[in-house]
């Protein structure tokens, strides 16, 4: 009897036991339109039950189906970004940058290739007086680059030494072009191998500075010649310049960063398709960039369609705020389009335009530098403002960590199949398809660790409850209207 009472009481505790290391906790993270949360954790945690309460479809999160794995989030550091950075207190920018590497974890950074139209004046690497040449690349330097973007990604780089870095020319030196002029103009294709050294130069010269290029694009927005700086390329230039002398220089000279096609918007899709239609070309092109300036996010999935084999990029978005500090914060939209959308089709990092600025979109270049581009950050002195781009990148960054997969999550409009008993013939059932108009958009991830990360924006007018469904059990959640909610999983 004793020894009944001891087996009965040591399978009682063991599951007891069992059931305490199935728990699974949710915590969140939210920012509101109001402005009263800005990425702030929310007072106690939640625990998955067998209750479901929300009315609506839950969003089903089955981290059984991956996707693609993420590289990681960010943002461009342009030379002006950096200009502002330097010129902060050391002490200051110091715990600016911990802030936005360290606790934000920002995992990926676009450098541009010289000058973009977001710095103070255009300068190339090798740059001559009229009618000079420099076939050989002798005066090619990083000297303008040297007062700001390399000592601030050196510090980047003490903080968060396994960051991805992206870079991007938005024009060659004008020597080298038909119009001998940084805005517009064509390569001249007696400089096509030129070029191709100008490359292997920047990576190499970077590399000494201890900072390792990931990965280009070999140009800005080809088919953009209206920034100052810019350079068109047609699809069958620029096919002709990867193909025989960029992709042939990074071979030659063992260059393992990447080659990133197209680096424009989504209603041309055909440019990078065209490209790697070319199978010499495409051996040495790892995958395609976008913007979401023109056409649909959902482009990047019918590129994966075409090309599975080559890998997805969102390269470059704008966000801004239009009504002020003091204006409700509409962190759902791009949240909604960039975040999820850009997660949801593929894209293996998400990277918004550009880190910093000053309170008046300063510095950008004349005729044709963006003078709407807001920083992520607004910065003056030591004095930083967090702008939407800011929460936009942290709601994800913060929690998804380069490694991580995109793993499936149910998304509006999804269709659920439900199977409904015959009222008039027994054993008949009936299948139905219901489309799930009201389940708030979402995108999740399958961290390294195991813990499961959801991203939700709620863009309706009302206050939601919604309900996550994770093997089987589920947590019941609100959120305000215009918020948006990240919700970490994992076992306790």
């Amino acid at each position: 009897m004793k020894r009944s009472i001891l087996l009965l009481m040591a399978v009682l505790f063991s599951i007891r036991v069992f059931s305490q290391e199935q728990q699974i906790k949710v915590s969140a993270w939210v920012t509101s339109a109001d402005r009263t949360k800005l990425l702030q954790q929310q007072d106690g945690d939640l625990f998955l039950s067998n209750t479901l309460r929300a009315r609506e479809m839950p969003i089903v999160i089955d981290d059984g189906q991956a996707f693609q794995q993420m590289d990681g989030f960010g943002y461009a550091l342009t030379g002006g970004s950096a200009e502002h950075l330097i010129r902060m207190s050391a002490p200051a920018r110091k715990k600016l940058l911990k802030e936005i590497f360290d606790t934000n974890n920002v995992s990926y950074l676009r450098l541009t290739i010289g000058a973009s139209d977001l710095n103070s004046f255009v300068f190339s690497y090798d740059d001559l007086k009229d009618g000079e040449t420099d076939v050989e690349l002798k005066h090619f330097s990083l000297s303008q680059d040297l007062k700001d973007v390399i000592p601030i990604m050196k510090e980047i780089l003490s903080i968060q030494p396994g960051i991805k870095i992206m870079a991007s020319p938005w024009s060659a030196p004008a020597w080298m072009k038909t119009n001998g002029n940084v805005r517009g103009g064509a390569l001249k294709k007696e400089y096509y191998g030129v070029y191709a050294q100008y490359f292997v130069k920047y990576i190499q010269a970077m590399q000494q500075h201890g900072i390792d290029i990931g990965a280009v694009t070999v140009q800005n927005e080809p088919l953009n010649s209206r920034n100052t700086p810019s350079m068109q390329w047609k699809y069958k230039e620029q096919l002709e310049f990867i193909r025989d002398h960029l992709g042939p220089a990074f071979a030659q000279a063992n260059i393992k960063s990447k080659i990133i096609l197209f680096d424009h918007n989504l209603d041309r899709i055909d440019y990078p398709l065209a490209l790697l239609n070319d199978p010499k070309l495409a051996q040495y092109v790892d995958g395609s960039g976008f913007h979401n300036y023109g056409g649909d996010m959902g482009a990047m999935s019918i590129m994966h369609m075409a090309r599975p084999d080559k890998n997805i990029y969102f390269t470059e978005q704008m966000v801004i705020e239009r009504g002020g500090a003091d204006a409700p914060l509409d962190i759902v939209s791009p949240v909604k389009r960039l975040v999820i959308g850009a997660g949801r089709n593929w894209s293996k990092n998400l990277i918004l335009w550009n880190l910093a600025a000053d309170f008046n979109n300063d510095p950008h270049t004349d005729n044709g530098g963006c003078g709407i581009c807001q920083g992520a950050l607004s910065i003056e002195g030591d004095k930083v403002q967090k702008n939407v781009a800011y929460y936009t990148i942290a709601h994800v960054s913060t929690f998804v960590p380069s490694g991580s997969w995109r793993i499936a999550s149910t998304n509006t409009g999804d269709p659920t199949l439900t199977l409904t008993e015959d009222e008039e013939q027994a054993g008949i059932r009936r299948a139905t398809i219901i489309h799930n108009t009201d389940v708030l958009p979402n995108v999740a991830f399958r961290r390294p660790d195991g813990k499961v990360v959801l991203v939700v924006a709620n863009d309706t007018w009302n206050k939601h409850a919604f309900s996550i469904q994770y093997h089987g059990m589920y947590a019941n959640l609100r959120l305000a209207p215009g918020s948006v909610g990240t919700f970490l999983i994992e076992q306790e």
